[in-house]
């Protein structure tokens, strides 16, 4: 692999443009291209970030050893597909991919090119996040809340594959065990899809998640609590504030002590870590936080959770 690691950026719409960003500041790091089918916004990205720009990206195997693939959902499997089987190792946006079938393709074409396929569910690199999930140990409920005003951008996708995929993904790593059975409410509320959710996990091991997606709220709350025996540990992702609060017993009370303890959190850009490891996975091997298997569960879980929503409309409405 040469000195620098050579990277190109496929669609620099809102988010591909912080992904030329950071990649130009990452140090043993080149930005050798950005791609996207909209010329003009490949053309200014490019002269932003001192790289050369195209609007086919046919023409990246042999120039670049990794890309990111920042385009919609519907055009994973078309873009990433090609890019995979000519060896480039890839960060692919989350969701992996519009059905299981495609994100199966994908997992499976990345395997047999040798190169690695890392999905983008950001919050896992979240300092919050990460901090929070060197203290879980054996969780036996988690409930998760990510509720926020409605996005222009979201007009074309629903709010489980959209929102919350991200705590879906969080749970079923701190889990680790699979799920037994899943049920689910939802209703569309702005758009034709359904723009808030609750969904119900009940895992092997006996634990159970309760998970609540909107996008049509007033007030910013995200936030995660996961149970334990006799403990629990809370996160706040808007505020990167986390406590474990626990029950102390002691020998000469009737009750235990509840002692609350900062969970202790450095602040970083979780874009900027997510990149950052990429680059380094990639140069020094080893599995992704999120590889292409964490990013296919994450959506097998939300489109059934998807299907238990429709099958409620059904009875319901």
């Amino acid at each position: 692999m040469p000195e620098s690691l050579r990277v190109a950026v496929v669609g620099v719409g809102y988010l591909g443009r912080f992904h030329a960003k950071i990649y130009s500041e990452l140090d043993g790091v080149e930005l050798v291209t950005v791609v996207d089918s909209d010329p003009e916004r490949a053309r200014a990205v490019a002269e932003e970030y001192g790289c050369a720009w195209t609007t086919d990206a046919s023409g990246l195997p042999g120039t670049v050893d990794a890309v990111s693939v920042v385009v919609p959902t519907r055009d994973h499997l078309e873009v990433a597909r090609p890019l995979l089987e000519a060896g480039i190792h890839m960060l692919l946006e989350k969701p992996i991919a519009r059905t299981t079938e495609e994100a199966e393709t994908l997992v499976r074409v990345a395997d047999e090119a040798g190169v690695l396929l890392q999905i983008g569910h950001v919050e896992r690199y979240n300092a919050g996040v990460m901090a929070l999930a060197e203290h879980v140990k054996q969780p036996r409920f988690i409930e998760a809340h990510r509720i926020g005003g409605f996005p222009a951008r979201a007009t074309d996708v629903d709010v489980v594959t959209d929102l919350m995929i991200h705590d879906i993904d969080i749970i079923l790593s701190l889990v680790g065990s699979p799920i037994r059975s899943v049920s689910a409410v939802g209703l569309p509320v702005i758009t034709e899809h359904v723009d808030i959710a609750n969904a119900r996990l009940e895992f092997e091991d006996g634990c159970i998640a309760n998970v609540t997606a909107s996008r049509v709220s007033n007030q910013t709350l995200r936030r995660i609590r996961i149970f334990e025996a006799h403990s629990y540990e809370a996160l706040d992702f808007v505020e990167q504030k986390g406590e474990v609060v626990r029950a102390m017993r002691h020998e000469d009370k009737e009750w235990p002590e509840i002692v609350r303890e900062p969970i202790g959190i450095e602040p970083r850009k979780p874009l900027d870590a997510e990149l950052a490891d990429f680059a380094a996975k990639v140069r020094d091997g080893g599995t992704p936080l999120v590889d292409g298997q964490a990013g296919l569960e994450a959506l097998r879980v939300a489109q059934l959770i998807n299907r238990r929503v429709a099958e409620w409309k059904e009875q319901s409405l």
